[in-house]
């Protein structure tokens, strides 16, 4: 007997409808927890002279309860830059500085740039991130409605929309910091998850030509079925790299790979178990309108 993906929709709605409103609950109990790039703060920049462990920068950090962002930064990364949400007054600065100098031996000209900044760029970023995605949004929903129609069009934004909640709802749970680098991933995102669900669509719609005595719930199921190897393939190969460049990257790196692998997951989820549910139960009311209407 083969699963029933659509007609079980309503765990499907469940489990995402779940997820967002905890995240919704946290949000709006703690907020979310910006980064610097947000909050604003202060960056340093030192020259270490040779390699090191984030781990190391962190306990000379620790006496100052800064709860800082230590980057690797340089050619070869013996550069770091630490950032905090602690506005530090030029002596605070140069007093985290000497504790660097003694615990590693570094000369005085090996203090780079420094930098205090206000939560302005943070508003900024906001603002065009939000635009952007509506942009993205009403841009994808001409093409999936001049491609495919309206509905698909309309069920593939709401999948999108979907996508971007759950990881902001996973970021708010988890308290894991919301950075520029966030944003970047989100906008990423959207455009991988549209992917997914057009290839869905696709065959969607080759299909309705040629199946007419079974329900959209069923044609559904059968045009997922048909691309599932197709889609998971394609996501476990980007999960791959994505995964690599977590492991292996540094924290600037990581911190831009995390939500994509977030994303990735959600958007593949999104492609099966969200956008064609979607089309299905519209579709399916709109032919018991019908029915309703010639009986």
């Amino acid at each position: 007997m083969k699963f029933k993906i659509c007609e079980n929709y309503k765990i499907w709605f469940g489990i995402s409808s779940a997820i967002i409103i905890i995240g919704l609950i946290v949000a709006i109990a703690s907020g979310l927890n910006f980064g610097i790039d947000f909050t604003g703060g202060t960056m340093m920049q030192f020259d270490m002279g040779r390699e090191f462990n984030v781990e190391e920068i962190q306990e000379v950090l620790a006496p100052y309860e800064l709860d800082a962002d230590v980057i690797h930064a340089g050619s070869e990364n013996h550069e770091v830059i630490i950032k905090t949400k602690v506005n530090l007054s030029n002596a605070e600065r140069i007093e985290i500085f000497d504790s660097a100098k003694e615990a590693f031996g570094i000369e005085d000209s090996a203090f780079g740039q420094t930098e205090q900044f206000g939560p302005t760029i943070g508003d900024e970023i906001k603002e065009k991130a939000l635009i952007s995605i509506l942009l993205a949004s009403i841009g994808m929903l001409m093409y999936v409605t001049f491609r495919f129609e309206y509905k698909f069009g309309v069920s593939a934004i709401i999948a999108l929309m979907h996508d971007v909640l759950i990881v902001m709802a996973i970021y708010s749970i988890f308290r894991i910091p919301v950075n520029s680098s966030v944003i970047a991933a989100i906008l990423t995102i959207v455009g991988y998850s549209i992917n997914d669900t057009i290839v869905v669509f696709d065959r969607l719609r080759e299909n309705i030509k040629y199946i007419n005595k079974k329900s959209h719930f069923e044609v559904s199921d059968i045009s997922i079925r048909q691309t599932l190897i197709r889609s998971l393939n394609t996501s476990l190969t980007t999960l791959l790299v994505i995964g690599s460049l977590y492991v292996l990257g540094v924290e600037s790196i990581k911190e831009f790979a995390l939500p994509l692998l977030a994303g990735v997951i959600t958007g593949t989820y999104s492609s099966i178990f969200i956008a064609s549910p979607v089309w299905a139960i519209w579709k399916n009311r709109e032919s018991k309108k019908h029915s309703y209407k010639a009986a």
